[in-house]
């Protein structure tokens, strides 16, 4: 057999961060094992795949041990399309029902890591779309809100910080971590006394508003920027789609009791993007707005990066309908949505080619290593999203570290 050939295949359950269920998959590839896990998110969009089959992990595990597993024993992984074709071909569903996104993004995430391994590369250069490669840069999550918190807490999902002037990747990483702990000393004090309870990705999530939340967030990158030496700067995940309520049509604020129209959603968009000088705002309307993120798109064209998450959900053809109608800058790339890394990859390849900026990104319920980070190198993503505290956080921070030291600390990617 050849040292490509994969040999085995074994899935499991497993756990993720939020303690989940979720399916992980050994894969041998000649006498190399790769092993992965499928993440998770809360503010699922409603069009991406769906995770499992109907009998949930249970029945994707039984599939992939029973079936799947004797449909890829011989298959060739030098290629990845090679074993995504054998997936396509059991499952050729629409939102893979039959065997879930999850299950196709362990399987093929598995073999990949598996046949890297087998033919002595790093994973980064197995599924490389870019021949230059270059370090993201780390956006993270400090103060949290939405879906990922709780009553009380801020009503836009994640407020972020970039470190865009960083000098090299260490620094990058550290500013992030710096920030937190500061942001953490100021909530307290603007509390009189706060638990630093922290949300599903490790950001706090304070008894706060929004506004006062961006406020802190503000005052503790202003702080650090100056201490380090280094532009670092604000962005926001508004998860609009977890606001909106279809039968007012109005987006609700539970923790500032109050609804806005779509008209005053933009406009609260448009100013605090000013008011906080924001570089960054993902999912500022509700996932069914394309036209909405046009508009805004169009208002504030240069001033800050406008990210679809939900709106998009790494699908290659609401992709190209973004870009006919001009509604983006960046899109979010969580392969898990689509299932396919083959399919992710084409996504990524039509963001580059119409110079939207690919963030690749963690979910809320993550998996405690690093190989996010290796795609993210892989596929040039420009950014990536993948939190701050918890080791399933830090795992692709200390990730980017270990690949710096191939291709150079200094390799950051600039916006």
């Amino acid at each position: 057999m050849s040292e490509t050939t994969i040999k085995d295949v074994k899935a499991r359950l497993v756990y993720n961060s939020r303690g989940e269920e979720t399916i992980e998959v050994d894969v041998v590839v000649g006498k190399s094992l790769g092993r992965a896990a499928a993440p998770a998110g809360k503010s699922k969009g409603e069009k991406e795949v769906m995770y499992y089959p109907s009998g949930g992990v249970v029945e994707a595990v039984r599939i992939v041990n029973n079936e799947i597993a004797d449909r890829l024993r011989g298959v060739d992984a030098s290629n990845i399309d090679n074993v995504e074709e054998v997936l396509k071909k059991y499952d050729d569903t629409r939102n893979l029902r039959k065997i879930g996104g999850n299950t196709v993004y362990a399987i093929s995430l598995a073999t990949s890591i598996a046949a890297s391994k087998s033919i002595g590369i790093p994973l980064y250069k197995y599924l490389k779309i870019v021949d230059d490669f270059f370090l993201p840069l780390p956006l993270g999550n400090v103060i949290g809100g939405g879906r990922h918190a709780g009553k009380g807490a801020p009503d836009w999902q994640e407020l972020l910080a970039i470190p865009m002037g960083a000098p090299d990747i260490h620094s990058a990483v550290k500013a992030n971590i710096v920030i937190h702990e500061y942001a953490g000393r100021l909530l307290d004090k603007a509390l009189g006394g706060f638990t630093l309870g922290k949300g599903d990705e490790g950001a706090y999530a304070p008894p706060i508003d929004t506004f006062k939340a961006l406020e802190i967030l503000r005052e503790a990158v202003g702080y650090v920027s100056d201490e380090l030496g280094f532009k670092i700067s604000v962005g926001v995940d508004v998860a609009a789609s977890s606001l909106w309520d279809p039968k007012s049509k109005s987006y609700v604020y539970l923790t500032e009791g109050k609804k806005l129209s779509k008209k005053e959603q933009i406009e609260r968009i448009v100013d605090w993007v000013e008011r906080f000088s924001l570089v960054y705002v993902e999912d500022p309307l509700e996932e069914n707005d394309m036209d909405g993120f046009a508009e805004l798109n169009e208002i504030l064209y240069g001033k800050t990066l406008i990210c679809g998450d939900d709106l998009i959900v790494t699908n290659p053809e609401i992709l190209r309908e973004a870009v006919d109608k001009k509604a983006v800058t960046a899109l979010i790339i969580k392969p898990n949505q689509v299932g396919f890394l083959t399919t992710a990859m084409e996504t990524v390849r039509i963001a580059h080619r119409e110079k939207i900026v690919p963030v690749v990104s963690h979910r809320s319920g993550e998996t405690p290593e690093g190989y996010l980070a290796q795609l993210a190198i892989a596929w040039g993503g420009k950014i990536l999203k993948s939190g701050i505290m918890g080791g399933e956080r830090i795992a692709k921070a200390n990730e980017l570290i270990r690949v710096s030291e191939e291709i150079g600390s200094k390799k950051l990617a600039r916006l």
